[in-house]
């Protein structure tokens, strides 16, 4: 099977999809996440849980990282590795726009409603996850358009399915790309 490539803003439910349909179908799942953490790791970042990106430590490493593009290169290079694999459910901000490769997914919903996911999976309050969703925004923004000049949030074109969170639980999306994944395989 080819690999499944889940895209979208910050805490929009990508790693919750690629858990679960990785389950369903007897994948491995992986997020470019995990290679940048095991990178923050090798230079000394206590690197704990997946939500530490949302911590002042993981934003702190974002801010390094942004003045180093070879951070996001080389785990591009490790993830563009596994997708040419296939049998995999990978989670990245950038694949879609970098490989030909693979069954590409956007996820879009609204800053609100991420905020809102944010604020129940790390037990924030509401206020302090909507600054959180700014600023990664913003940040992600700038630094893919730098990096690879991606139109980061707008530019659809490289997906196969965009699916609008907002108003589904992830059982509910999870069976969307199923059923589409289904369909482009009996074509």
């Amino acid at each position: 099977m080819e690999a499944i490539i889940i895209s979208g803003m910050p805490a929009v439910g990508k790693t919750t999809l690629s858990k679960i349909i990785a389950g369903r179908l007897g994948l491995k799942s992986i997020g470019g996440g995990d290679i940048l953490k095991e990178m923050a790791a090798d230079r000394g970042y206590s690197v704990t849980g997946e939500d530490w990106w949302d911590t002042s430590e993981g934003i702190k490493f974002l801010k390094e990282r942004e003045a180093n593009p070879d951070f996001d290169k080389e785990a591009d290079r490790r993830l563009m590795k596994k997708i040419e694999s296939g049998n995999i459910v990978i989670t990245s901000y950038t694949a879609p726009w970098i490989s030909k490769q693979g069954f590409r997914i956007w996820l879009t919903g609204s800053p609100v409603n991420r905020a809102e996911r944010m604020a129940k999976r790390d037990g924030i309050e509401f206020k302090d996850s909507e600054h959180v969703i700014r600023v990664r925004d913003e940040e992600n923004i700038k630094l893919y358009r730098r990096l690879y000049n991606i139109d980061f949030g707008r530019d659809t074109k490289p997906f196969e399915l965009v699916i609008d969170t907002n108003n589904k639980n992830p059982d509910e999306i999870a069976n969307i790309i199923i059923s589409e994944l289904k369909k482009r395989h009996d074509a």
